[in-house]
């Protein structure tokens, strides 16, 4: 049976599965990230908000229920699909731009220059996303009525009056920079992983559901590895009060580091990483099986 050639529509969609699984398995944890990540600092003599991922954990449950942890949910899944889609369709093009024939295996840099390409291709459409998601994450009144964003639309509706559109679009940059070299690390993980894991004399495609799982989920820590710091920023800049930091990114980092220590640019380390193997094994895992499922369905997709 002769090998499927790659497609950029099959990319597409089955990024897009992808995706959606990402956000099911690990939207719980990463409510419990960006509250961590975005918690006043406490007054002398008065405890935290959160002692740290477990904490949060039970008080966001015993506060507002399981459900709570999937507060924002609806943002991500609406708009993960395409965003994860664009991802993969980017790491596909970036691919074959530096192929000189069909089927040469690339090196790692240029594995690596890919995924950039890849965070570059969804910055456009995860900023504004992020930006909703991360709002209505860190509400944390139990009753609905007393929340300021009753939803997405009703967040989308009240940013955009607030700020025009560079309000819709705040932390873009701050994406732009977790984005750019962490999907390079992403995909470079990945692919290393999937080829030192195939067994000498089998195709990849035949790798099996086990160490589709493990290779995707440790290429979900190497991406967060390298995108925490950035990601912080991200979330301080688009949870802030409009106007609180007029330079952006730099007003954040002096900010972090006059009051807080280089420390707190890694806060959310826990729920990030105990995020990061199920999320992204989950995400790869739905790509390759939705892959398959396309090679098996259009073969001519």
């Amino acid at each position: 049976m002769p090998k499927p050639k790659p497609s950029a529509p099959k990319d597409f969609i089955a990024g897009g599965f992808g995706g959606v699984c990402t956000v099911i398995a690990g939207h719980p944890l990463d409510t419990i990230k960006v509250r961590l990540q975005t918690m006043p600092k406490p007054a002398p003599g008065q405890p935290p908000l959160f002692t740290g991922t477990f904490d949060c954990l039970m008080k966001t449950i015993k506060k507002e229920g399981f459900f709570g942890l999937y507060k924002g949910m609806a943002a991500p899944i609406t708009g993960v699909a395409p965003i994860f889609a664009v991802c993969f369709l980017g790491f596909g093009i970036g691919k074959r731009i530096q192929q000189k024939h069909e089927g040469e295996e690339l090196t790692y840099p240029q594995l690596f220059k890919a995924g950039m390409l890849a965070g570059v291709f969804t910055t456009v459409i995860m900023a504004p996303g992020e930006r909703i998601k991360c709002l209505l994450q860190i509400q944390q009144e139990a009753n609905v009525k007393d929340r300021k964003y009753k939803g997405p639309v009703d967040c989308a509706k009240k940013i955009y009056k607030e700020g025009g559109i560079r309000s819709v679009y705040r932390g873009s940059v701050a994406t732009l920079l977790r984005d750019v070299p962490a999907t390079g690390m992403y995909f470079t993980s990945y692919e290393w992983l999937q080829r030192i894991l195939t067994p000498e004399g089998h195709d990849r495609s035949e790798i099996g559901i086990w160490r589709t799982l493990f290779a995707g989920g440790m290429a979900g820590i190497f991406n967060w590895s390298v995108a925490i710091p950035a990601d912080v920023l991200k979330s301080r800049l688009q949870t802030a009060p409009h106007g609180t930091y007029p330079n952006g990114i730099r007003d954040v980092v002096k900010h972090i580091m006059k009051e807080e220590g280089v420390r707190s640019f890694y806060k959310g380390f826990t729920p990030i990483m105990l995020r990061a193997f199920p999320a992204n094994a989950a995400c790869f895992l739905g790509y390759e099986a939705c892959l398959k499922f396309l090679n098996w369905a259009a073969p001519n997709l």
